[in-house]
């Protein structure tokens, strides 16, 4: 992390589901302006750590968390944290594209109108900006009152990343945003995510090694609710410090 500007730091961090600990002593530092992975076979915690960024955990019930997760050294879990800010901060895209059942136009100016901005015009330029940096303006530009359920999947995909732009956060969470595409719309994403580290720091989970290696800067690697590795993704994959890290992305397990 030398030179490295820290946006989100999580210290022993223990999750419980009630009786059930999903992680284990958690501590970590993610940098600002970076793609940071997380690998490991499903169930690991990967994902459960990722919604702790932006409290999505609260909605579960019986979630309870032990330790501290900060985003610019602010405490994300203190009583006077406004959750709704945070997540405007913090915006996330799912696993599987989920688009409203509106129009693209409407899709993407839901964020801005919570927020209260209604001018049109104003609302007609978010827009505009946010789905050329989702790389999908030209796609689009000519239906943007037609359905946004009329997408294909990859569409959809990028004009979920587009509606979280929208609301201008500092943080994207990347759920493993492309395991339900097809391998054409995966590089898109792939390659737009290089492209907003620029402006934002982006956090993903993937259950694909190959992606990680290709466009993260530094990856994580967990199991049973345990980071076992932590590191530049070309140290994690070329020199892997623990040999359970060694076994899964030789492919011994996973």
């Amino acid at each position: 992390m030398l030179g490295l500007t820290q946006k989100i730091g999580v210290q022993n961090l223990n999750l419980y589901y009630g009786n059930f600990q999903a992680l284990h002593d958690v501590s970590m530092s993610i940098p600002s302006n970076k793609i940071t992975a997380f690998i490991g076979p499903s169930g690991c915690g990967k994902s459960t750590l990722l919604r702790t960024f932006n409290r999505m955990n609260d909605l579960v019930e019986g979630c309870r968390i032990e330790g501290k997760v900060t985003l610019d050294d602010q405490d994300m879990y203190a009583r006077n944290c406004d959750v709704n800010l945070l997540r405007r901060r913090v915006g996330m895209v799912f696993q599987k594209p989920n688009p409203f059942p509106m129009s693209v136009f409407d899709n993407v100016a839901y964020g801005p109108r919570t927020h209260g901005i209604r001018n049109h015009h104003q609302l007609e330029e978010i827009i505009e900006k946010s789905l050329k940096k989702a790389a999908i303006w030209d796609e689009l530009k000519d239906r943007l009152h037609k359905s946004a359920l009329g997408l294909s999947g990859g569409q959809q995909q990028r004009l979920c990343i587009a509606r979280a732009l929208a609301v201008e956060p500092e943080v994207l969470l990347l759920d493993e945003a492309t395991s339900a595409l097809d391998p054409i719309s995966t590089g898109k994403i792939e390659d737009l995510s290089q492209e907003l580290k620029r402006d934002y720091t982006v956090v993903m989970v993937t259950h694909n090694m190959q992606q990680a290696a290709r466009i993260s800067d530094r990856c994580a690697f967990f199991l049973l609710g345990n980071m076992v590795e932590f590191s530049g993704t070309h140290e994690l994959f070329s020199h892997p410090q623990d040999k359970r890290t060694e076994d899964y992305i030789s492919g011994r397990f996973g």
